[in-house]
């Protein structure tokens, strides 16, 4: 089974997570996708973080698609980094094949994120494009130590057969949404 994995804090969960989701399932050719909500990202301030359980129950009163999946695992496992969260999940499915998401605000900072090389000798990673992103990420220090090991966007269903590490950078129709903005205009969802 080719599964899609979302991670962060969904802080809120927001309609640009959804579309992303529902890009990844299709142009990945995924048969689920799941989120990972955070309880704590360890690169961000806890100051503005919505409570984990309300994160939880606004992501899954978002979504109602019968193939995206909300997971608690992080926090009922008390796991609090990606490289863990990758360990966990191929130790209990084995059988399943999984690919990583982000947004490229997230590749321009993912060298700060814990055993990161590791990261991509582990999983296939994808990189969503995101407005004002796109010129960092593509000059951020993980895109150009594996600037040999991305592929073309229009090859990007054939990710799950290569050899790792391997990587691709999908351009999408661009939301302006951020969680940031959501927050600054929704002061009572904290």
């Amino acid at each position: 089974m080719k599964i899609g994995l979302l991670g962060g804090s969904f802080n809120p969960p927001h309609e640009g997570h959804y579309q992303i989701s529902l890009q990844a399932l299709k142009r990945l050719g995924l048969h689920q996708l799941w989120w990972i909500i955070n309880p704590q990202n360890p690169l961000k301030s806890n100051q503005h973080m919505i409570s984990f359980q309300k994160r939880l129950i606004l992501a899954r009163k978002m979504i109602n698609h019968p193939k995206i999946k909300i997971l608690d695992l992080e926090y009922k496992n008390k796991i609090f980094y990606t490289i863990d969260t990758l360990r966990f999940l191929k130790k209990r499915y084995t059988h399943h094949s999984f690919v990583w998401l982000i947004g490229a605000d997230n590749l321009i900072q993912i060298n700060e994120w814990k055993n990161w090389q590791q990261l991509f000798s582990m999983i296939p990673i994808i990189v969503f494009d995101r407005p004002l992103y796109s010129l960092k990420a593509s000059a951020s220090k993980a895109a150009s130590r594996y600037a040999k090991f991305r592929i073309p966007e229009r090859k990007v269903k054939k990710i799950f057969n290569e050899p790792l590490p391997i990587w691709a950078y999908l351009h999408n129709p661009l939301n302006n949404i951020s969680a940031t903005f959501i927050r600054t205009q929704n002061k009572d969802i904290l």
